[in-house]
């Protein structure tokens, strides 16, 4: 049976956008990975970028509303931002949820170096977490 797996942040531009894109790698055929937002911003072009350096390509990714999801039952539900976590609709109790802050490489500021640094400290974190999280909690046996 396949696991289902949604990531929430803000504008689903960015972080979750990045998580999405790391679950995917790290997974197999039984998992299923969404990513959304409390709102759409587009999927954000140094994101982008930034994942292809990495050998991963999110260029095919779409920014999402969490409501287009509410008819969906997942399994693990991962809030990447604050303010997904504040604003995350009501999902049913057996659905496990985790929370961790990642700072908004968006909001970064500087030179475009500056900024495409924030956005590559920020991707990192992002994958020693849901490397983490995909062995801890996904690929155990059951």
């Amino acid at each position: 049976m396949k696991k289902k797996i949604l990531v929430l942040c803000t504008g689903n531009s960015c972080r979750s956008q990045i998580a999405h894109g790391y679950l995917n790698f790290f997974g197999d055929a039984n998992l299923e990975v969404y990513s959304a937002g409390i709102e759409t911003h587009g999927v954000n072009p140094r994101a982008i970028a930034i994942m292809k350096e990495d050998g991963i390509d999110i260029s095919h990714h779409t920014s999402n509303n969490v409501n287009e999801y509410k008819n969906l039952e997942f399994d693990f539900v991962l809030t990447v931002c604050d303010n997904a976590k504040e604003n995350c609709p009501y999902f049913p109790a057996k659905v496990k949820t985790f929370h961790h802050n990642f700072p908004d490489p968006a909001k970064a500021t500087g030179t475009e170096e500056q900024v495409m640094n924030e956005f590559r400290k920020v991707r990192d974190m992002i994958r020693k977490y849901t490397s983490d999280f995909f062995k801890n909690y996904v690929n155990v046996s059951s």
